[in-house]
């Protein structure tokens, strides 16, 4: 639930980084900012996050009484009184077994744990990474229509590629800017908005400290897994059955992977293309009858076995406009959730609405396990060729993108 930063840790054991990694195929981690304290009767404890952002300080005293709190002086002790005492260490356990009367080491608790069940052997039989699965030479063909229009149907701006495109794709960082905003709420404005504009980040401006992923690799991670999750509560080598994501963007070759399982491959993943439209004449009815109707066919895709739903909305035209993607993955998200069917699939996004760093955090908080943003990825081939992005090759473009994304 909450892990010590595992996978840049060079001299983890084994077996605790497969206990870990194993887990992380279950649920993902917790990062706090959090101190939390636990107990079951017989054992009291605290952990930390990751980060160590909460203060979390003990005192342990020749009578047997400790005392752990977010500073030190809580409780009023004499110096003389004290055994020992010092701080809760990132992503660390703090444990006192009254059953046994002792203080139990992280290490020790952690080493009994892992050491539980085989679970480098469910990896290693379960667990597969998308570089491994074959590649498929099946790319999508050119779109029906002009790269500009499709940019319109998708609500691109020039503002869009000019300030926050190509400071990712030159620079590999997400462009940087001033905090005031003065455009005006979207549900207020008098222009049409993508759906991702009616939602705002919200967060503590002065007491959260800040979160460096480029300079603090070392507990951080884009790796993720999609596909069915097991029970939590009864974990078996099943719960690892999954594909290994280095990163939730996927750039067309990596999602044509994911497309073209059949059933044939080690594993025995499938997966299924469902097409996000609407037919616009129909205005509002039309759009809640296609919802309606990819809902159910969601459905009808875990029922047939099926391990991984690609919604897409490639192929618009002026008969098929496209479901806002944001719409589309929280729909049927939440479909399944009423139906207790969502654990049993991965939903990834194909969509060409999506392009900045907001976009992809709101699809995949409210569902997606991936997103392909294949036309962000065509706006930047065609701005390499136009000399926007002077000297750098497409494809560095798009892995530039795609890290910046991250």
């Amino acid at each position: 639930m909450i892990p010590e930063p595992w996978s840049g840790d060079e001299k983890m054991s084994p077996e605790k980084r497969a206990f870990y990694e194993f887990h992380s195929c279950l649920m993902e981690p917790w990062d706090g900012p959090a101190s939390i304290a636990f107990t079951d009767g017989v054992r009291i404890g605290a952990v930390l996050d990751r980060n160590g952002l909460r203060p979390s300080r003990y005192s342990v005293t020749k009578d047997g009484l400790v005392v752990m709190a977010s500073e030190v002086g809580v409780l009023d002790l004499e110096p003389e009184r004290v055994l020992c005492k010092g701080r809760l260490q990132p992503g660390r356990m703090f444990l006192v077994d009254l059953e046994q009367g002792r203080i139990v080491a992280d290490e020790e608790i952690k080493l009994r744990i892992a050491t539980e069940k085989p679970y480098a052997v469910w990896l290693r039989e379960q667990l597969i990474a998308l570089e491994d699965l074959p590649a498929s030479g099946d790319l999508p063909g050119p779109e029906q229509h002009a790269l500009e229009l499709r940019q319109q149907a998708f609500g691109y701006t020039t503002e869009d590629l000019r300030l926050l495109m190509a400071p990712m794709a030159a620079e590999a960082n997400e462009a940087v800017g001033s905090m005031g905003n003065d455009a005006p709420l979207a549900v207020l404005s008098e222009r049409p908005q993508l759906l991702y504009n009616y939602f705002k980040q919200l967060f503590a401006q002065v007491t959260n400290p800040p979160v460096d992923a480029i300079r603090e690799k070392l507990i951080m991670s884009a790796e993720t897994t999609i596909g069915a999750e097991g029970n939590l509560l009864e974990p078996g080598p099943e719960s690892a059955r999954q594909i290994k994501l280095k990163t939730p963007i996927l750039d067309n070759q990596q999602l044509a992977r994911l497309r073209q399982l059949d059933g044939s491959n080690a594993r025995g993943f499938r997966s299924i293309t469902l097409p996000i439209h609407f037919d616009p004449r129909a205005g509002g009815r039309g759009l809640a009858e296609a919802m309606e109707e990819l809902c159910q066919r969601a459905s009808r895709a875990i029922v047939d076995g099926y391990d991984f739903i690609i919604l897409s909305d490639r192929g618009i035209d002026a008969d098929n406009a496209p479901i806002p993607a944001l719409l589309a993955v929280s729909g049927v998200h939440h479909h399944l959730i009423r139906e207790g069917t969502r654990t049993k699939v991965g939903l990834v996004v194909e969509s060409g609405e999506p392009r900045e760093v907001h976009h992809f955090g709101l699809l995949i908080g409210y569902g997606a396990g991936a997103v392909n943003p294949y036309l962000a990825f065509e706006t930047l081939g065609s701005m390499v060729e136009a000399g926007w992005l002077a000297g750098i090759p497409r494809r560095a473009a798009i892995e530039k993108y795609i890290k910046a994304a991250t």
